[in-house]
């Protein structure tokens, strides 16, 4: 056979091989035709080496392993093949590997293209020396004007927190689209600059899901949970349906505001779309239904989670020990560790806390030592402040105050405010000033402190100490910060703030107080359980 004829031979059998690589659907598939590719040699070709890696790293049914094996063995690499590895690790957030992908590629002499930039820029959101001269490379080559580059460069700025360069990146852009605004309000609301992200979002020619979900988190994040609702509300009515980031931060403000009729209609819409009971979502909805309230609808969440995470337990462990149910609290803990799942600092706090309220002095101290023998977390003040309040809700006062004075770092508001607590609780007015000053001399003092103070003094009959406290409260113009309720009717958030008489149908409310007051003033109590006789207190 001649040499031409061979030629043509192999290249026809090449030409048949790479149509029989379209045709792969699986990856066992793939791994047969690189097998045969190898046996006839064909797997040198650069283009069907880059088909196979392409497969088995962006597809479906991906393998990167095996891509990168494969890669690895290459002799003869294209930018294309470059491109596609880099962009598989970024996809799955490796992005030190991809940078370093990255790095080796311009070693190797290869120059990146608008695509290997827009695959590198999104790994060097934690890498603001690549950035900066990934920046300076895209300039030199001239890509800065491609949209998917710019874009790239603006969210690079934005998530390093470096407004003004996205900014200026932003102010330069002559063909900006929704990625393009949405890139640069999500850096305004993750720097929390949520006046400037809502001035951005107001003026938006055009919002997808991304840029509402964002505003939603922003205003959540700043503690604007009314306004986050009525945004997500407003989302609805534009016709766009809410995306997962937009419910967890819709729930979250329901949570805080004790919306649950609104989290109600969000699980439903949970359900009514079959969206997946994750982690993050399924941790937000067990929040909501506790903090509204719902404690038992919580847990059936939380068992209808498939899978549950650290921050799972923590919640429904946190919502039992503030719905009086601390002994359920500590089964969830134990349950918690038997599956496995590791404990976090907030995870003790929660269950230190279940054990004060239940009185369990010995359970909280071994939990509390477990912490740093067995996970290795070193007690925060918070945990201290929890261990205090146990101690100080059993009467034990001495240990408590032993271990605020030895404490290995300086006791804050929450500390002494546990101590303060326990004093007031068992009438210990003497070690409660003792507290009070110790207070005051860290400028952890508020309005609060010195209303409980005069309380304990007006309870043990020393009226000339609370005249005192008052008179000091009066100079130094401390206020206690006044109370506040919510309440959800018909959908809609009402607050109650003391001392506020704005309230559009306060006239109304007050009447209704009149009537329970003048109501509770007569009861009937059944003496020998046959004779009802009239009292009025």
């Amino acid at each position: 056979m001649s040499a031409s004829s061979f030629a043509s031979r192999f290249v026809k059998a090449s030409r048949r091989s790479l149509a029989l690589l379209d045709r792969c659907l699986t990856m066992s598939q793939i791994k047969q035709m690189q097998s045969h590719l190898i046996v006839s040699a064909t797997l040198l070709d650069p283009y069907a080496a880059g088909r196979i890696i392409s497969f088995c790293a962006v597809s479906a049914d991906a393998d990167l392993s095996h891509a990168y094996k494969l890669f690895l063995s290459l002799q003869h690499r294209t930018t294309f093949i470059w491109n596609t590895i880099i962009r598989a690790f970024v996809e799955r957030n490796a992005n030190a590997t991809a940078i370093s992908l990255y790095k080796n590629m311009l070693q190797s002499g290869f120059l990146p293209n608008n695509y290997t930039f827009s695959f590198v820029l999104r790994a060097c959101t934690t890498y603001s020396s690549t950035a900066l001269a990934s920046h300076a490379l895209v300039i030199k080559l001239g890509w800065e004007s491609y949209d998917f580059v710019l874009n790239g460069l603006i969210h690079l700025y934005a998530n390093l927190s470096l407004m003004d360069a996205a900014r200026k990146l932003f102010n330069v852009s002559t063909n900006r689209d929704v990625i393009t605004w949405t890139s640069l309000l999500n850096g305004y609301v993750q720097s929390g600059q949520a006046e400037f992200a809502r001035e951005l979002f107001d003026q938006m020619p055009e919002r997808n899901a991304v840029s509402w979900s964002a505003m939603i988190t922003g205003y959540v994040q700043m503690g604007m949970f009314r306004e986050a609702m009525g945004l997500f509300n407003d989302m609805q009515l534009s016709g766009l349906r809410p995306n997962h980031a937009g419910i967890v931060g819709a729930l979250t403000a329901c949570a805080f505001l004790g919306a649950l009729d609104h989290g109600r209609w969000i699980h439903a819409y949970v359900d009514r779309n079959g969206m997946e009971l994750d982690r993050v979502l399924g941790t937000a909805l067990v929040d909501m239904y506790a903090k509204c309230g719902c404690i038992e609808m919580a847990c059936s969440v939380f068992d209808e989670m498939p899978y549950k995470d650290v921050f799972a337990f923590t919640s429904l462990i946190s919502g039992l020990a503030n719905h009086d149910q601390s002994a359920r609290a500590i089964e969830l803990f134990a349950r918690m560790q038997s599956e496995g799942v590791v404990p976090n600092e907030v995870t003790f706090i929660c269950v230190l806390s279940a054990c004060s309220r239940m009185g369990l002095v010995d359970e909280g101290l071994r939990i509390f030592n477990y912490m740093s023998k067995v996970y290795g977390i070193e007690p925060g003040v918070q945990h201290y402040g929890c261990l205090v309040d146990l101690l100080g809700r059993a009467g034990l006062f001495e240990e408590a105050n032993k271990l605020v004075r030895e404490m290995p770092m300086e006791p804050d508001s929450y500390v002494l405010g546990a101590l303060l607590n326990s004093c007031r609780m068992h009438g210990d007015v003497e070690l409660g000033k003792e507290t009070v000053e110790s207070l005051v001399e860290r400028g952890l003092d508020h309005g609060g402190v010195h209303v409980l103070l005069s309380n304990m003094y007006a309870s043990s009959n020393q009226w000339d100490w609370v005249v005192k406290v008052r008179k000091e409260m009066g100079e130094k113009k401390v206020r206690k910060v006044p109370g506040c309720s919510l309440i959800e009717i018909d959908g809609r958030l009402c607050e109650f703030i003391v001392g506020d008489g704005s309230y559009l149908l306060m006239e109304e409310v007050v009447l209704i107080l009149l009537g329970i007051d003048n109501h509770l003033k007569f009861l009937w109590l059944d003496d020998d359980n046959t004779n009802c006789t009239m009292t009025s207190y």
